[in-house]
């Protein structure tokens, strides 16, 4: 008979990413079966596989390494999705939650060790930090059901951060008295050192990020450079004596910024944490955990009953009290319990400081029983977190679908058709409309190439191919579909205005003509015949740096502009901008027209930052030129000629937009209109309409007369 036992634990490196790849992907699949949260699958799977299941495999470093990643990926992402227009909004509840979470576990586990289990005040006070802290380990199933901007989950993860910095300072404090290095001199270079970090990275990261990615558009350089500045931050924060994942939190929250939620950036760093670093981190914690101490009996079942019950009693009561304080649904105060009760490698690290740390000569702060009591308390932890944060999750995805009415639903005809011919500048098309479109309606994009029916139709057709081929990946790095088609035609404008019917599209997204050895004029060649020949919604633009660094958004809305059939349609886009790049946006504006528009994000878009400055007349437009600065996009809402939002001023748009706005990142909107699209030339309205009319040109001509 063969003995298969020689062969195992395994430490082939090749062997053991084999077995955990393997995990990873079977995991979810039998956890589905059995109707239990895939995370509990990567614990237990851990728990089977390491030295007290079937000892099949060695914990050797890569657990360590690839392990130490993924729970920053986890305090990283959880920052990095966080609402931080809603943090900055209820600051003051998250900072009485912080306190709550923090201090009534701390005060039980404290009574508990001290009077229940009898430890030696020390050692209550390293449990009561255990305790206090907890891990977002549940945050996973809080993305897959997209809640991540959801009001308990910015509180939990909040309050997490807080409780967290509170037990790592009273343990540094611990740690300290210990050592014999407590004093005022010891605490004052902790405070300074601390806030020297918060300097540094709050200075620092921004500012590289900013000239990073308007530099460098390479998929894979972004996504190191991310992940550099969660490692610095995390290093940084070590070096302060506080653990790397108070920095990795930190780095997500000054990167949020810059990463816009539905971004191809976003998109790559979800997917490689959630496909490998986390579940890493999962699999290497239930390595730790003995299941087998629970079957000796005696102490050890008593500890961990006192740890699990009192551990997560005490998250339960901060969780409920807060729930009844602010007055959330009962389902947000589950859901802040779930997320909040898990305790996994925080607490290893603080046991692993209470081991190194001697009380008396020869004696740890921390014997075994307390090590196993705790990991055995990991585990229990982790499952009862994992379902409460599950089924709180599903009861929340159910409780909205009653009561929020269906703003983006299945009357939304939403379908963006985007014509492209640059390759330089197709990308950007692309990005904009995916930061427009809707998720909700999971819809793709239409992407087209127009060519002439020429003799280089063939060479265009295959250079057309190759573009939307290039625009699809793109889009599909973002989780996109996209239908593609390349068109011929005599005429360009009439390409794009057939395609938009064969496709029935709600609106066009194109660049704007910036080509001048194309055609001299402002419009192009085609542009102003297929905004006079499309009744829908026509935007044009010109984007001078890369969307996720605009500050501010600024927009000119003329007057009588909520009368146009499509008010609320590019109204709804420019505030899906505003919220995706988390940015400010000033509407300019006649009072009657703001005050509606104040209304529809008062409603629809409650965290957008909106500004609304009174502007009388149209002629003022140049007057924005400086207000505006090189990280600002300018957006003009004009008319079409015989609508009625329409005025005379608007004829010199084109002039004005040249003169003033050369430089500037740009988005001119041709709004929906009433009646059909205007196809039949008649003698009231043709199809073409010059660029620059007959009484413009005189007045022109006369004004340069005259200086002359």
């Amino acid at each position: 008979m063969i003995d298969i036992a020689h062969y195992f634990p395994i430490t082939d490196p090749t062997l053991i990413f084999l077995v955990v790849l393997l995990v990873i992907l079977a995991a979810p699949i039998v956890m589905g079966k059995l109707r239990i949260p895939h995370i509990i699958g990567m614990v237990l799977a851990g728990v089977t596989l390491g030295k007290y299941g079937f000892d099949i495999l060695e914990r050797d470093k890569s657990f360590e390494i690839l392990g130490k990643v993924g729970l920053y990926y986890i305090m990283f992402l959880a920052s990095l999705e966080m609402d931080m227009e809603g943090l900055k909004k209820n600051m003051k509840r998250i900072g009485i939650f912080g306190f709550l979470t923090f201090i009534i576990p701390f005060t039980m586990m404290y009574l508990v060790g001290i009077s229940i289990l009898h430890y030696t005040p020390a050692t209550s006070l390293l449990l009561s930090c255990i305790m206090a802290s907890n891990t977002l380990i549940a945050y996973p199933i809080v993305v897959r059901y997209g809640l991540q901007r959801k009001p308990s989950v910015t509180l939990s993860v909040g309050g997490s951060m807080l409780s967290l910095l509170l037990s790592l300072v009273v343990l540094a404090a611990l740690e300290a008295a210990h050592n014999n290095t407590a004093s005022t001199w010891f605490w004052l270079l902790f405070i300074a050192k601390f806030i020297l970090y918060c300097a540094i990275v709050i200075m620092i990261i921004p500012r590289l990020s900013r000239w990073f990615l308007r530099r460098y558009s390479d998929a894979v350089m972004q996504y190191i450079f991310v992940m550099s500045m969660m490692f610095m931050s995390a290093a940084l924060s070590e070096a302060v004596g506080i653990d790397g994942i108070f920095g990795a939190f930190m780095a997500g929250l000054i990167l949020n910024r810059y990463i816009p939620h539905v971004s191809a950036l976003m998109n790559r760093i979800e997917f490689i944490g959630n496909a490998l670093f986390i579940p890493y981190f999962l699999i290497g914690v239930g390595m730790l955990i003995n299941v087998r101490l629970l079957f000796d009996g005696g102490y050890i079942i008593w500890i961990v009953l006192c740890f699990v019950f009192f551990g997560t009693f005490g998250k339960a009561v901060a969780a409920y009290i807060a729930c009844i304080g602010f007055r959330l649904p009962l389902s947000s105060g589950h859901m802040t319990f779930g997320l909040t009760c898990a305790h996994a490698a925080g607490a290893i690290a603080m046991v692993m400081v209470g081991m190194e740390t001697e009380i008396a000569p020869g004696v740890s702060m921390v014997n075994d029983d307390i090590l196993n009591g705790v990991v055995m308390m990991i585990l229990f932890t982790c499952i009862i977190s994992t379902i409460v944060t599950e089924r709180s999750a599903q009861r929340i995805v159910v409780r909205d679908k009653d009561i929020l009415p269906d703003n983006g639903g299945r009357n939304d005809d939403e379908k963006i058709l985007i014509p492209v011919k640059y390759p330089e500048y197709a990308n950007n098309l692309i990005n904009l409309a995916i930061l427009m479109r809707n998720t909700r309606l999971n819809r793709g994009l239409v992407g087209l190439n127009v060519v002439y029916d020429d003799q280089h139709m063939r060479i265009n057709q295959e250079k057309g191919q190759r573009l939307l081929e290039s625009v699809t990946q793109y889009a599909a790095g973002s989780d996109v579909r996209m239908q593609t088609q390349v068109r011929i035609a005599a005429n360009i404008a009439n390409g794009i205005k057939h395609a938009f019917k064969e496709f029935r599209a709600s609106e066009i997204i194109i660049g704007m003509h910036t080509h001048k050895e194309v055609s001299p004029k402002f419009w192009g060649e085609f542009h102003q015949s297929l905004f006079n020949g499309l009744s829908r919604q026509i935007i044009m633009a010109r984007i001078m740096q890369p969307l996720n660094t605009i500050r501010k958004i600024q927009v000119c809305v003329p007057s009588r502009a909520q009368f146009e059939a499509g008010f609320y349609r590019w109204l709804e886009r420019l505030s899906r901008l505003a919220e995706n790049l988390e940015c400010r946006i000033d509407f300019h504006g006649r009072k009657d027209t703001l005050e509606l528009i104040s209304e529809f994000a008062h409603n629809r878009h409650p965290n957008m930052r909106a500004e609304y400055i009174i502007m009388e007349h149209w002629n003022e437009l140049p007057q924005l030129a400086r207000t505006i600065s090189a990280d600002h996009m300018f957006v003009v809402v004009t008319a079409r000629q015989g609508t009625i939002s329409y005025k005379n001023a608007m004829e010199r748009l084109p002039d004005e937009l040249t003169r003033y706005f050369s430089g500037t990142s740009m988005m001119i909107v041709f709004p929906d209109q009433y009646g059909d699209a205007m196809d039949k030339m008649t003698f009231a309205q043709p199809q073409h309409t010059e660029e620059e009319s007959a009484y413009e040109t005189i007045r022109e001509w006369m004004r340069r007369r005259m200086k002359i």
